[in-house]
Formats: structure tokens, C-alpha cells, sequence
């Protein structure tokens, strides 16, 4: 398991500064946010040779459209989790996370042929179909990252994500994102989902309970750490705190408290 940290959670007037500073800390990779980062892909090429700091994932943030009713809008989406499958190539990432959609229902109530869960569960079906191939191409894993309730009534659970998956018969390119702060919100018990589903797992995010770093709330990373273990989980662990992709404003707070926080997880067992 490698530890990385998502870029605004950095202080930095450069790329290189950022990168610089997460290795200072002790991190040996950063999620980038795909939002401008086309253009940012040189800098952030120039900056990850230098460092030696690797690109862990391109991060699709609030983007959603793909179970939109609308077609302009679902081809819109899909073009730019394309652009961001391209830019992670370019900057060596491996991983895209998206959210498939936020807040409520946009489709329209078919009952009794079909309600508007059962209308979106076939575009995520529809979705997942159409860019996994591309990702396998391209040899970009997507992972699909269940929120929770309180920001989408769409895919808030492990399970969910896991029965899409499976209705693409587990494709090797496709798998899931879990996040510790939704899963405190959505899951009844964190460790038993994370051995029901391990297999499906891609990519983690840490946070505590609160959202907060790891060790300001109230997660028990070492029952966390075990479960990861006994899966054989070996790849990412992202820290994604605070109000992911707009932490610029606490990137100092967060790099003054950063070293005691990974060393909490790391003495937790997870290294």
C-alpha cells in the first residue's frame, strides 16, 4: 500500500512546491482534480520528474451528466471522463474516480414500467458498458466512488457499486473507489463490507469519521487496517479531507498537522 494526498490538501504556489511538500511529509503520490488540468499536464509532467512523486489518480470531482435525460448532456460527460482518462496517461496515473451522479432523481417516473432509479441503474449499466473498454485500452482503471446520502440518493453504498460491477461481469478495468468518510455515513459495519467486497475495491480515500485527518475523529483505522490485510488490498491509500477539491484555504493547517496524522494510520497498520 503506497500513501498519496489530494493536491489542494497542499500548500504551494507551484506544482512542484505541492509535490515537493507531500514529500517532505511522506507521501509518494497526489490525486490531481481534472477540472483545467489539460492545461496543467506539462507542469505537473515537469514536476513529477523532478520529485519523484507520483501521479496517483485524475479525480473527476463534482462532474456528473451520465444518467442525465438528456443526451447533450450524457455525451458532454462521457467526453470529459474521456479527457480525463487521456490526461491521466499523460501524467503516468493510473487511477479516474468518478461519481456517476449528485443529488436527486433527474429521470423521469415511468411507473409502472420503470421509476427513476431503475431508469438511471440502466444508464449506469449503459455508461459502465461504453467506457470500459476505452479505459482497458487506454490501461486506466475508473472506479466509481459511492457518497454519501446527504449529497446524492444515487449509489451510496459498496454494495451498489459492487452489483454494477458485477453486471459487467467484474470488468478488470472497472472497479471502486471507497471512501472512509461515506462509508462511517452509509455502511453498517466498515470492516465486514470491506471483506464482503475487497475483490472490487481499486482505490481507497482516508479521512476520519468527521471528515477530518485521520486521528481527529472517531475511525478505528486499525480494524480498517486488518480488514485491508486480509483482502490483500496493496494499492492506493488517498487522503481526501476536509471539503475535497476546495481545501486551498487549509492546505497550511493541513501541512502542520499531516505528519502526525499519517503516522497515526501507518502505526495502525496500514503501510
Amino acid at each position: 500500500m503506497q500513501f498519496a494526498i489530494q493536491e489542494d490538501m497542499l500548500p504551494g504556489r507551484s506544482v512542484i512546491e505541492k509535490l515537493q511538500n507531500a514529500r517532505m511529509i511522506g507521501f509518494e503520490g497526489v490525486e490531481f482534480w481534472a477540472l483545467g488540468l489539460t492545461e496543467r499536464v506539462p507542469e505537473i509532467a515537469a514536476a513529477i520528474q523532478e520529485t519523484g512523486i507520483q501521479a496517483a489518480a485524475v479525480n473527476l470531482g463534482r462532474r456528473d451528466g451520465y444518467l442525465s435525460p438528456e443526451l447533450h448532456e450524457r455525451e458532454r460527460a462521457i467526453s470529459e471522463m474521456r479527457q480525463a482518462m487521456t490526461d491521466a496517461v499523460d501524467i503516468g496515473a493510473r487511477h479516474v474516480i468518478f461519481v456517476p451522479h449528485f443529488g436527486g432523481p433527474r429521470m423521469p417516473d415511468l411507473t409502472p414500467y420503470r421509476s427513476p432509479i431503475e431508469l438511471e441503474s440502466e444508464m449506469m449499466v449503459w455508461l459502465l458498458r461504453t467506457v470500459s473498454d476505452l479505459a482497458y485500452a487506454m490501461g486506466v482503471e475508473l472506479d466509481m466512488l459511492p457518497i454519501n446520502h446527504y449529497e446524492t440518493y444515487f449509489m451510496n453504498r459498496i454494495e451498489q457499486a459492487a452489483l454494477f460491477r458485477r453486471k459487467i461481469k467484474d470488468h478488470a478495468y472497472v472497479k471502486i473507489a471507497a471512501g472512509m468518510f461515506h462509508m462511517v455515513l452509509e455502511e453498517v459495519d466498515i470492516v465486514q463490507t470491506l471483506r464482503t467486497h475487497g475483490k472490487h475495491i481499486g482505490y481507497i480515500h482516508l479521512a476520519d469519521s468527521n471528515c477530518r485527518l485521520p486521528g481527529q475523529g472517531m475511525m478505528d483505522f486499525s480494524a480498517a487496517a486488518a480488514a485491508l490485510r486480509e483482502i490483500g488490498y496493496d494499492g492506493w491509500l488517498t487522503f481526501s479531507c476536509g471539503d475535497p477539491g476546495n481545501n486551498h484555504m487549509r492546505a497550511a493547517s493541513f501541512m502542520a498537522e499531516l505528519p502526525a496524522s499519517l503516522a497515526l494510520v501507518k502505526q495502525a497498520g496500514l503501510t
